[in-house]
């Protein structure tokens, strides 16, 4: 009977946390679809002030009920730049603090009485928002209805596990065997190890939860297991920051030594708490005297309580956490880094957040415009001084250029198929076009850099005149591409406003260059074949710039 009873509870335990990580995950996409927009405002928000960075961490987090997910927004904002290591930093520390909210729900949920209990009237949430899913025609009330199933669920697995715990705690064997872990390392570690396994601290809080509750555990168990379960909480940052970039390793980095600084510092505070007090305090008594509440909300707030007192620690150590995180993971050599091609921004892990995912696509694109003016740069150096030192660099690029085409092109099909924002959604339309728009200029530095070729081999070079005209084009692309860029980057209308202009000052002096060029034939200044050349080269750079107008033109598609 013993082992049916215990086979019981543990088939209902899996099944309680199978339906609350289901939930868990139901309520944090819909949320954050719901507030992907408002999220990227408010990490726009984040200055120099580390209050304010601790502030955003903790209402994102308690905006979207999870601290993982905005830990690997924050990684990937570091990784495209658009986030100093400090400011990372602070958000992770309020990150910590929005995910107690979890923790309060669940031990809320357990009040009741003889009556109905909170977590049963909450789950009916879950048919309510199902009802609403069905019936709903606009995306609005979709959103509302996902969270709602989601928030339901959440209880509805409470309640599983919560029975199961239960039948645990009726069985003697099972609760002596719980007795016995009372080592607050030991516990530490095993709170550390079922997080990491389940990558979810707000599932391993909850079921510490519950076995309070049920009297399974005591409060001094179920608070060492809670502080385990912030260390591993980093198994996420860490997994998505080992296939990013430098910065984005020591976002993941700096979460982890946080929380396990904040975990030491606790563990001596308990040491020395059981040492002056003879053996008769401890975390748990202290709780129990200072919050004379249910147990479940006693551990509840000490999670708080702990987060919120490990931020408070770390604040002021921001920059030696920023400074020693810096040395340990140094930055790597550029010659290392461009050996082979490779992507800069794009992060596969990523795309179990779109909304960061949606970020490094912009920024990969704005880097192969960086890349494609490099070579368009090369291309004119190399046609106008008929000099190929820098051939090797103009063909890594190209191939860069290529590289990229190809797997941004397949990153974005990946992305399409994710939950979107209406604006998220209009941004990819373009985005493919737009890659497209940058190796296309590759390949026109290509063919410049062709003419140059034939020039060589035909032991002729552009005349004096055609040389000046062919680097006052290149000024005009290069103020095109600077408009282009920022009208691009900080999606400003005015800048492109700007760079139509510019754009077509290009086309008047495109055909000023052929005038120039028929003048100087009949002149014969200039033989027909390296006329030839000067024309299509003269084509050629308008066409890098028609290209570089379609990238700018492509804001106002989504702005």
């Amino acid at each position: 009977m013993n082992i049916i009873s215990i086979l019981t509870a543990i088939l209902m335990l899996t099944a309680g946390i199978g339906v609350f990580l289901v939930a868990c995950k139901a309520l944090s996409t819909n949320l954050e679809n719901a507030s992907s927009q408002k999220l990227k405002d408010l990490f726009a928000k984040t200055g120099k002030n580390k209050w304010i960075g601790v502030g955003i961490g903790t209402l994102g987090t308690a905006a979207i009920q999870s601290s993982g997910a905005i830990t690997v927004m924050v990684i990937g904002f570091v990784n495209v730049g658009i986030m100093s290591l400090a400011q990372a930093a602070t958000i992770i520390y309020g990150a910590n603090i929005g995910t107690t909210i979890t923790a309060q729900i669940v031990a809320l949920g357990m009040f009741g009485g003889n009556g109905i209990s909170a977590s049963i009237i909450f789950s009916a949430f879950a048919g309510i928002g199902v009802f609403i899913s069905m019936g709903a025609r606009h995306e609005r009330w979709k959103l509302i209805g996902g969270i709602l199933t989601g928030f339901g669920l959440l209880f509805v697995g409470l309640h599983i596990m919560s029975n199961a715990m239960e039948d645990f705690a009726s069985l003697d064997s099972v609760k002596d065997f719980l007795a016995s872990i009372s080592n607050p390392i030991l516990l530490v570690l095993i709170g550390t190890l079922l997080t990491a396994l389940i990558q979810s601290s707000s599932v391993l809080t909850s079921i510490a939860i519950t076995m309070v509750f049920s009297g399974l555990i005591t409060l001094d168990q179920g608070i060492y297991m809670t502080m385990g379960s912030n260390i591993g909480s980093c198994v996420v940052a860490l997994l998505a920051g080992m296939s990013s970039g430098t910065n984005a390793k020591r976002t993941a980095l700096i979460h982890l030594l946080f929380n396990v600084m904040g975990v030491a510092l606790f563990l001596f505070i308990a040491l020395m708490l059981h040492i002056f007090s003879g053996g008769h305090s401890s975390f748990g008594t202290v709780t129990d005297h200072l919050f004379p509440y249910a147990a479940q909300m006693q551990l509840a707030l000490f999670h708080t309580i702990f987060n919120v007192c490990t931020t408070l620690v770390a604040l002021p150590m921001t920059n030696l956490l920023v400074n020693t995180v810096t040395r340990m993971i140094p930055e790597v050599p550029s010659k290392q880094q461009a050996s082979q091609p490779h992507l800069y921004y794009l992060d596969e892990t990523m795309l179990r957040t779109p909304v960061v995912a949606v970020r490094q696509v912009k920024a990969e694109i704005e880097n192969m415009a960086e890349l494609a003016m490099a070579n368009f740069r090369r291309s004119i150096h190399i046609v106008t001084t008929l000099e190929f030192d820098d051939m090797d660099n103009f063909r890594a690029t190209e191939d860069e250029l290529n590289f990229l085409n190809s797997e941004v092109t397949r990153y974005v099909a990946k992305l399409s198929s994710k939950p979107l924002n209406k604006t998220d959604n209009k941004y990819l339309n373009t985005a493919i076009k737009s890659v497209s728009d940058m190796e296309r200029i590759g390949d026109y530095a290509e063919n410049i850099v062709e003419y140059a070729v034939s020039l060589k081999a035909q032991h002729s070079t552009f005349s004096a005149p055609a040389i000046m005209e062919i680097k006052e084009m290149k000024q005009l692309i290069e103020n095109l591409y600077g408009h282009i860029r920022k009208a691009y980057s900080e999606i400003s209308i005015a800048e492109l406003e700007n760079a139509n202009n510019v754009e077509e000052e290009i086309d008047r002096f495109t055909e000023t260059m052929e005038a120039r060029h028929i003048e100087r034939l009949v002149s014969g200044e200039c033989t027909a074949q390296v006329g030839a050349e000067y024309i299509s080269l003269a084509q050629n750079a308008e066409r890098i710039a028609d290209h570089l107008i379609n990238l700018g033109k492509s804001i106002r598609k989504f702005a």
